[in-house]
């Protein structure tokens, strides 16, 4: 969008002289250069006292000192200048900024500054700040307490006073006082240890490295840590609540693996002395980078390979190489607003799928975050979008960067970069940024401008173009001229429609907002023609129509998959794509078919089109390009009208049995790793949204066979079984997946048997799961079962009403930075205006504090799929039968 505003000041996305944050930023008068922080945690009292000392240079003379604090109770302050005289300062506290000012009896000039803290507070149930975490014995049921941490965005002053800002970076010396017995872990390895007597011990920890306040981390209690496995010269440990040590062997690997990828990748050496990798039962992240002492969700980090499938080693895989990625690009090298939290966020995306990549390449990594990449695009199409990167003013607003956007979307156009300029040359660009930038904070233009002296190419150009202006853009390919030489490019911003839910006394207030989606990019375009396997052409489209040479006849835009934006082929070349599916690589494949499903959902193609491509697949042995088709078909089963879930059943049958009948139920000795994803995928579709008997009954038969202490499940059929079986299940089928949720055998069980509640269709049984949402379920899987609840078709509704009575209850129970996820499944409730309009009219009377946007994006999406409903309504039964006789052809 062309704007005659003055230009963006790049360091937070706004008009220079007028930054957002300026009013929510602590003054620069002092400098902080170290912390040396005791705090002595009461896990049985819920407690902790904390004495502080602030190393700092006054810029400037000063007659106060403002930090930041909350929820702390600080009893002590004394400060003192160059010359050493203690001043005791008189405190004030300004709950609603989370200030805690000292205000000095006499000015002090400019020079060292030391800040002398006394002040307790308390350990909150909350999940942020300095927090208590419980597991349950398995031994004697006895339930234990532990104190840790999570401090991103700006949670670190519930801990103790400081510098809450991330370029207000300093030396962290962290002292813990701890009951025997207990094991306390921090971001530096253990210097001291010393009796205090009475059965307590002070525990001393190595200084860290310049860093920011978000970054620190302490965890206490008892907890058990594996023997450390040396990477290199760098002790790497797993910390676990006991009796999981035989869940740490995996983690371990894929940091070591990690460890050695990262330290070659960016040519410079780990910035830390130690790495542990902390489980923590409640946790309401995936994992937190905090420098050496990095804390995960107990699934995200502890697996058996034999008892789990390949898609959850993936996933501890994933999050354990993004978090150690940070430690060089967020941790060493950090932004100096939250308006740059996405590069620290979509840069360690990327990292970690060139590493997973690496770790095992059979796993084909890029083709699975197709389908990551494909959830941003849902967003991106909507006109409630962001910009990647957008002002932040109050801290808070941070929290709404931690979503598909900043990840998926900020990876994908990072993977587009890399891809146009060449890895070597991407590469080397990012070894250039961190060697000049190592210790410091940096905006993002920082990054291109590095890239951009390596390359030669208009780096920063291209990517304000994607990162300060929200949406993506169909590049269209048809023939350049009448004789078919060359092919032509264009492209268009893409929406699936128009901006906002059907207007009416139901639609969302603030309806007039204008759309977030941009108008002109600088499209990094790859092609190739499908008939010269050698002939690839690389152009830089921008907002004028550009030929290439290919023939249009053979043409394929986005060779290789790694662009973002959609692609639009004229019917005639489309089909001919459809009928040469082989010549196309797995992610290309992948591309085409969540090109056509988004052109349908936008209504600018017809659904026969994605079901003539799906019946293409044939002979397809890719899980993520079936995944595409099985998306499409879960989509459909929650949209449309009842009397055309019959034959949306048949279709998918029709479909799903042969590859059904090709797999069969055992790994074959052909099989490669990922054979078992694609069986589990095929056998729980056509088991659920094909509705096939036999498979019904052989779900529950294995299932019953291992509840019996028979064979157990297969891992990689172990979740589609128990989906299944939720599925067609009764009371009696809930009693023994509850018990199964309470007594797991592994994290990814546990999660496994708990999602799997909100699958039986028992209304009675709903009521039951929504109750142990709010009572029984952990605060941070609450939201996720919530959620599952919302978008199960039969009990969506009934859901809903249950959460609009009892919202402030709920609101409570769970970790803010959770509820936008859970109410993402309003979209669901498409299929009843009304109830569409009440769902509308209450978030609109019932804003969060933090993640609102994402909120406006699921209200957004219930629109689009409720004109997707009324669309279909008339026609989706016929082309469903249509495509069913069409598959019953193809086999004879």
């Amino acid at each position: 969008m062309h704007s005659d505003a003055p230009a963006p000041d790049r360091a937070n996305g706004t008009a220079a002289g007028s930054s957002p944050s300026a009013a929510y930023r602590l003054p620069y008068a002092v400098r902080p250069d170290r912390y040396d922080l005791r705090l002595d945690p009461d896990l049985l009292g819920g407690t902790f006292d904390g004495e502080l000392r602030i190393t700092a240079e006054a810029l400037d003379t000063v007659s106060r000192v403002e930090l930041h604090a909350a929820e702390l109770d600080v009893t002590t302050a004394v400060v003192r200048g160059a010359s050493g005289e203690p001043a005791d300062a008189r405190i004030e506290v300004d709950s609603e900024r989370e200030r805690l000012i000292l205000r000095l009896p006499a000015p002090l000039p400019a020079g060292p500054l030391t800040i002398d803290l006394v002040f307790s507070g308390v350990l909150n149930d909350q999940l942020h700040g300095f927090y208590r975490s419980t597991f349950t014995a398995d031994d004697d049921g006895t339930t234990h307490t532990i104190a840790t941490t999570q401090f991103e965005a700006t949670d670190a002053r519930r801990a103790f006073p400081c510098f809450d800002e991330p370029d207000r970076k300093a030396v962290f010396a962290i002292t813990l006082d701890v009951d025997d017995g207990l094991l306390a872990v921090s971001n530096g390895p253990v210097v001291s240890e010393t009796s205090l007597g009475r059965g307590r011990r002070r525990i001393r920890f190595a200084d860290t490295i310049a860093m920011s306040t978000y970054l620190v981390a302490f965890v206490v209690g008892p907890l058990v840590a594996t023997e450390p496995v040396d990477v290199d010269g760098v002790p790497v440990r797993v910390v676990h609540v006991p009796g999981r040590q035989d869940l740490t062997g995996f983690a371990s690997a894929c940091a070591a693996h990690a460890l050695r990828f990262f330290t070659d990748w960016f040519g410079i050496g780990y910035p830390a002395d130690k790495l542990d990798l902390v489980a923590i039962p409640d946790f309401a992240f995936g994992a937190m980078e905090n420098l050496g002492c990095v804390t995960f969700r107990e699934t995200a980090l502890l697996v058996d390979p034999q008892r789990s499938s390949r898609l959850e080693q993936q996933r501890v895989a994933d999050v354990v190489s993004h978090e150690i990625a940070h430690m060089w690009f967020g941790d060493l090298v950090t932004m100096k607003w939250w308006n740059g939290i996405w590069l620290n966020e979509a840069f360690a995306t990327l990292m970690e799928l060139l590493c997973v990549d690496h770790f095992r390449p059979q796993w084909r990594r890029w083709v699975a975050f197709g389908m990551e990449r494909d959830a941003a695009m849902a967003t991106d199409a909507l006109h409630s979008t962001r910009p990647v990167e957008y002002p932040v003013g109050p801290p808070e607003e941070a929290q709404g960067m931690f979503d598909v956007l900043t990840y998926q979307k900020g990876a994908s156009v990072l993977r587009m970069l890399e891809r146009y300029l060449g890895g070597t040359r991407f590469r080397d660009g990012i070894r250039l940024y961190l060697r000049r930038h190592r210790f410091g904070n940096t905006e993002t233009s920082d990054l291109w401008d590095a890239i951009e002296e390596v390359a030669g190419e208009p780096v920063r150009q291209v990517m304000d173009s994607w990162i300060f202006q929200g949406g993506f853009p169909l590049v269209s390919a048809e023939p350049a001229s009448d004789d078919g030489l060359g092919t032509q490019l264009r492209h268009e911003p893409f929406s699936f429609g128009d901006p906002y839910p059907p207007s009416g006394t139901n639609a969302p207030s603030g309806t007039n907002a204008p759309s977030a989606i941009g108008e002109r990019w600088l499209v990094p375009v790859l092609a190739r023609d499908l008939a010269a396997s050698a002939s690839t052409e690389r152009i830089l489209l921008g907002t004028e129509p550009a030929s290439i040479t290919l023939d249009p006849r053979s043409v394929l835009v986005n060779a290789g998959g790694s662009g973002f934006y959609r692609v639009a082929y004229t019917p005639d070349h489309l089909r001919r794509l459809a009928g040469q599916l082989d010549t196309l690589e797995p992610l290309e494949r992948f591309d085409l078919l969540g090109d056509t499903w988004a052109t349908v959902l936008a209504r600018r193609r017809d659904l026969d089109d994605m079901l003539v491509l799906a019946g293409a697949l044939g002979d397809e042995t890719d899980p993520d390009v079936w995944g595409q088709v099985v998306g499409a078909l879960r989509f459909l089963d929650h949209v449309v009208p009842d009397a055309a879930r019959p034959a949306l059943a048949r279709y998918s049958a029709q479909l799903m049995t042969p590859l059904v009948d090709r797999l069969g139920w055992e790994a074959l000795p052909d099989d490669d790793e990922r054979a078992g994803t694609l069986r589990a995928l095929a056998l729980g579709t056509a088991g659920t949204i094909g509705a096939v008997r036999a498979i019904q009954d052989r779900c529950r038969a294995l299932h019953e066979e291992a509840v019996a202490g028979g064979a157990p499940l297969d891992p990689e059929l172990a979740g589609t079984i128990v989906s299944v079986v939720a599925s067609c299940g009764d009371r009696a089928t809930f009693e023994v997946l509850l018990d199964r949720y309470r007594h797991p055998d592994t994290p990814q069980q546990e999660m496994r048997y708990l999602l799997a509640l909100a699958d039986v269709k028992d209304p009675d049984v709903a009521a039951e799961v929504f109750s142990l949402a709010m009572g029984e379920v952990r605060s941070q899987n609450a939201p996720l079962l919530v959620q599952a609840l919302l978008a199960n078709r039969e009990h969506g509704p009934a859901t809903w009403r249950r959460m609009s009575e009892q919202w402030d209850a709920l609101v409570s129970r769970m970790p803010a930075t959770m509820v936008p996820r859970m109410l993402d499944a309003v979209k669901w409730l498409c299929r009843d205006p009304a109830l569409a309009g009440e769902v509308r009219a209450f978030l609109a009377e019932h804003p969060l504090r933090s993640g609102q946007r994402t909120v406006d994006q699921a209200v957004e999406r219930l629109g689009v799929n409720e004109r997707l409903v009324a669309a279909l309504a008339p026609s989706v039964d016929q082309s469903l039968q249509a495509a069913t006789a069409a598959l019953g052809d193809a086999s004879r």
